[in-house]
């Protein structure tokens, strides 16, 4: 890791997630790591495909004190009107859908006007790199092993051709895993 990028990365992704109000549906919420940024106030819904995690995330939205039902989908076929939520996060799911185009469209579809996609995204390294080989050749072992997950997709272009009216991206050297750097975004998508 690069501790001056990494920190700054946590300092923005406190400041975006710290910054949402309303209904907030959380795409691969995971086991619940991104409660302690949200306000009190914020409305969560979650959405969790994998069974032992949704269950852990139950317990812990109850003790955050959000009693919402967690959502058993893929992100590509979000169980929500349109219009119905004021953002939508994913943190780490966009490597790991089966299908990025339409995750995007249904995070477009339920956000409401003026509402906001804000994500956080390990993506992959520059085309021609050393980074970007390893990522390609581990990839298939990555999809077994971390599941689904993807190192070498160009999660970032994805984002910018999903038709969001407005993109703001900020980009971190990030992690590094088996001393191969792994970049990190951070940012929103507007409708």
């Amino acid at each position: 890791m690069i501790p001056d990028d990494v920190d700054a990365y946590r300092v923005r992704k406190a400041a975006l997630l710290g910054s949402l109000s309303g209904d907030v549906l959380e795409i691969g919420a995971g086991t619940g790591a991104n409660f302690g940024y949200f306000r009190r106030e914020v409305r969560w819904t979650g959405l969790e495909p994998n069974r032992r995690a949704r269950a852990t995330l139950r317990e812990v939205a109850r003790a955050h004190g959000h009693d919402t039902e967690v959502l058993d989908a893929p992100a590509e076929r979000i169980p929500l009107p349109d219009a119905s939520v004021s953002a939508v996060v994913a943190t780490v799911v966009l490597c790991s859908v089966t299908d990025q185009d339409a995750t995007l469209a249904e995070v477009i579809r339920v956000l409401r006007p003026g509402g906001r996609f804000v994500f956080f995204e390990h993506v992959a390294a520059p085309v021609g790199t050393w980074p970007r080989r390893l990522q390609r050749l581990s990839a298939p072992f990555s999809r077994v092993l971390d599941r689904g997950c993807d190192p070498a997709r160009d999660t970032e272009r994805a984002i910018r051709r999903a038709g969001f009216a407005e993109v703001t991206i900020e980009r971190y050297a990030g992690l590094r895993w088996a001393g191969v750097p792994i970049p990190l975004i951070a940012g929103t998508g507007q409708v």
